[in-house]
């Protein structure tokens, strides 16, 4: 299989963001939601992925696509109310996030109090339904528990990555994170 496409690209603390997303290739995730965006391939696979499992407006979308000024902006505020060791676990560098890809979404389970830095996102009803199929659709958890030492992010089990069908089947079939599958390429 050829690893030559850009849904595969890591973004992290080693490897910064090389290509931001133009304007004209992102679109809202899912409609109603016109300020969370993702790559046009990322939002139609999401849309089919909540559609197949008959979601409704159960799983939110919380955090798409940011500017290098949202990502900057997150980060201060982050370490301004919580300080330096949890943003480091849970907020990427400015030029370091997956969320400047268009190819990263959060989600969370659709609970009044929505927490937008760590929103709920549980193993079991329709969120474990998300999880089950979602390298189906083209997307990996993609900072699972356990594998913070390799990722450099605490576990989020809100955060997905879009990296296409193929890839997430075998990603996640080898249960492996997209640092481990690159390495091994």
């Amino acid at each position: 299989m050829s690893m030559d496409t850009p849904y595969l690209t890591l973004v992290n603390r080693a490897h910064p963001l090389a290509r931001r997303p133009a304007p004209e290739e992102l679109v809202p995730a899912l409609p109603g939601f016109p300020g969370v965006l993702l790559l046009r391939p990322a939002a139609r696979a999401l849309r089919a992925l909540l559609a197949d499992i008959g979601a409704g407006e159960a799983i939110v979308p919380v955090s798409g696509w940011r500017s290098r000024e949202e990502q900057e902006a997150l980060w201060e505020g982050s370490l301004r109310d919580h300080g330096l060791a949890f943003t480091e676990t849970y907020v990427a560098r400015p030029g370091c996030s997956e969320h400047e890809t268009g190819l990263a979404i959060d989600l969370g389970e659709n609970v009044p109090g929505l927490d937008f830095i760590r929103p709920s996102f549980p193993d079991h009803g329709i969120c474990g339904r998300f999880r089950a199929r979602a390298a189906d659709f083209g997307f990996l958890l993609r900072y699972p528990r356990g594998k913070e030492a390799v990722t450099g992010i605490g576990w989020e089990p809100w955060h997905f990555r879009y990296v296409g069908t193929p890839w997430a089947r075998e990603i996640a079939g080898r249960g492996l994170t997209l640092e481990e599958y690159l390495h091994e390429a």
